[in-house]
């Protein structure tokens, strides 16, 4: 706690958020009927009051409602009973079970119960601020970083939920989890602690995940931003169509925040950002016209409403010259990476969607000194160049191995890759990432990303699948499971000018084994790796 008895951690915060009024159960059934989730009710309602709703039968005290949801390992269902001895007043459930003592509320979907519930029980606090969803394949944390730092320099406060970073009240705490987007009742308990803390607006890392399960489903956005889209978490969509229209969706929910006669408080303009060189622009351009929101284009094509006309590399960053209705305005990142300048021009056309001043989004985008984990340099004195990356998939690597190759080059040097792939997630990727890596780099070394509960062997066997069609030299690709060894390896192979990218991993905080969590800071594993090799400054 401050010293004025407030809330001073994000944990405190959140642990404060409670609803404005007492939550009994009838007003649930009628926001469940008003959804057409096909709510039928098995028992009495009528005076029972709820405090606190989750899908986790663990965290069950007494009055609160169990959402059961039907998953791929277990089946919420089962753990009903354990969830009524505990104290659940009321179950919401997707098939009617034999008396268990609660009432029971049958529904279509457990996963969209879960929202409205935990938006219900929050006092819907989406609706009390201006709530901006970015969603793409990559950039997404980067963007909604630079987007903090806009509207901070506007005077207007947000909070931010996302990959690397969690805020709240002004308060910034790095995100320990691998998950962007939380499941709904800490995503709602979120957003009623922004609006208790005094933010207007919340910047939200809108996953592909997080909109096909539905945690986002009871958010009322107003604006939505893409980034870009590429091949990606197939092993959850089961193809690139699903994959775009999980990301489409985002979009499509703008036509549902004019419903609410409430977002009018609010006073902030519905509008979809589009990157206007993306293949899939077109799609996202007909969903935002057909919410009947504004819209707002960047990128280099020549129709873009801001049009990105120069990046040109510097001492001191990267120095981006873009159009906007006919003015000409650079804007002098302290970022790396050609790849970043969509990233601040979509913030410029946030800025421009929103009516924020374009002179303090400028000094915004100009005052982020830089992401962990994205594109950041580690130096001690070696001869050789090393990159942190969260590169990890097959166009971010692409992306990220095209900006350095040159720069290697230049130098006399060629480029070094460390990276794996997740186990239990998209396998379609992994030798499209070696073939990537192999064509471009001198040395691939495939490595531990978080093999979960597969053979970390296996997955660098079908990395090396892909890397085979691309180099016939032994030497060339290496298979090295054990990450710090991996990277040892790397920096041994090193020659002067080289670039060594260790990508895959950025700011994550632990790599997931099938029983365990290995505490991990990549960062600082190549401090060490380099100070074993004589280098300290």
């Amino acid at each position: 706690m401050t010293d004025e008895g407030r809330p001073g951690s994000i944990a405190e915060m959140l642990d404060a958020a409670r609803p404005r009024a007492d939550r009994r159960l009838h007003g649930l059934s009628e926001r469940f009927t008003a959804r057409d989730l096909g709510a039928r009710i098995v028992g009495q309602v009528s005076g029972i009051e709820v405090r606190g709703v989750t899908a986790d039968s663990r965290s069950i005290r007494a009055g609160s409602l169990f959402v059961a949801i039907p998953g791929g390992r277990a089946d919420g269902h089962a753990f009903v009973p354990a969830a009524v001895a505990s104290g659940a007043a009321a179950v919401v459930v997707e098939r009617q079970l034999p008396d268990i003592g609660v009432p029971q509320f049958v529904v279509t979907s457990s996963r969209r119960a879960l929202a409205e519930a935990a938006a219900w029980w929050f006092d819907d606090p989406s609706r009390q601020l201006a709530v901006i969803g970015i969603t793409g394949t990559d950039g997404k944390t980067t963007t909604s970083l630079l987007a903090a730092a806009a509207l901070e320099a506007a005077g207007i406060p947000a909070g931010l939920i996302g990959t690397v970073a969690t805020q709240l009240g002004g308060v910034r705490e790095m995100n320990v989890d691998h998950s962007t987007t939380p499941e709904a009742p800490l995503l709602q308990r979120s957003l009623r602690a922004m609006v208790d803390a005094g933010d207007r607006a919340a910047i939200l890392e809108t996953t592909s995940h997080g909109l096909a399960m539905e945690r986002v489903a009871a958010i009322d956005y107003d604006v939505a931003i893409l980034t870009n889209l590429s091949h990606e978490h197939l092993e959850l969509h089961g193809s690139v169509e699903a994959y775009r229209a999980a990301k489409l969706s985002l979009f499509e929910r703008l036509a549902l925040t004019s419903a609410h006669p409430a977002k009018a408080m609010v006073a902030w303009p519905r509008a979809g950002i589009v990157n206007a060189d993306d293949p899939s622009a077109a799609a996202f351009v007909e969903a935002t016209r057909a919410a009947g929101a504004r819209l707002v284009t960047y990128g280099a094509d020549p129709q873009a409403d801001v049009r990105l006309t120069d990046v040109v590399d510097a001492s001191d960053g990267l120095h981006v010259a873009y159009e906007l209705e006919g003015r000409g305005t650079v804007v002098r990142l302290r970022l790396t990476g050609h790849f970043n300048a969509h990233n601040a021009l979509a913030v410029v056309a946030l800025g421009h969607a929103m009516n924020i001043d374009a002179e303090a989004v400028r000094k915004g985008l100009e005052g982020l000194a830089g992401v962990t984990g994205r594109m950041e340099r580690v130096d001690l004195g070696q001869p050789f160049t090393v990159i942190v990356d969260y590169a990890h998939s097959p166009a971010s690597l692409a992306l990220v191995l095209d900006e350095l190759g040159p720069i290697a080059a230049a130098r006399g040097g060629a480029l070094i890759a460390v990276f794996g792939s997740a186990g239990e997630r998209d396998r379609d990727k992994r030798p499209m990432m070696g073939r990537i890596a192999a064509e471009r780099c001198r040395i691939v070394i495939a490595t531990d990303e978080d093999p979960r509960g597969e053979d970390r062997h296996a997955i660098l066997a079908e990395i090396a699948g892909g890397a085979r069609h691309s180099t016939t030299r032994p030497e060339a690709f290496l298979q090295i499971a054990d990450r710090s060894e991996a990277i040892r390896t790397a920096f041994s192979r090193a020659r002067p000018g080289d670039i060594v990218v260790l990508a895959g991993k950025g700011h994550e905080a632990t790599i997931e084994y099938a029983d365990h969590q290995l505490a991990w800071n990549e960062r600082s594993e190549a401090e060490r790796a380099l100070g074993e090799l004589g280098f300290r400054s």
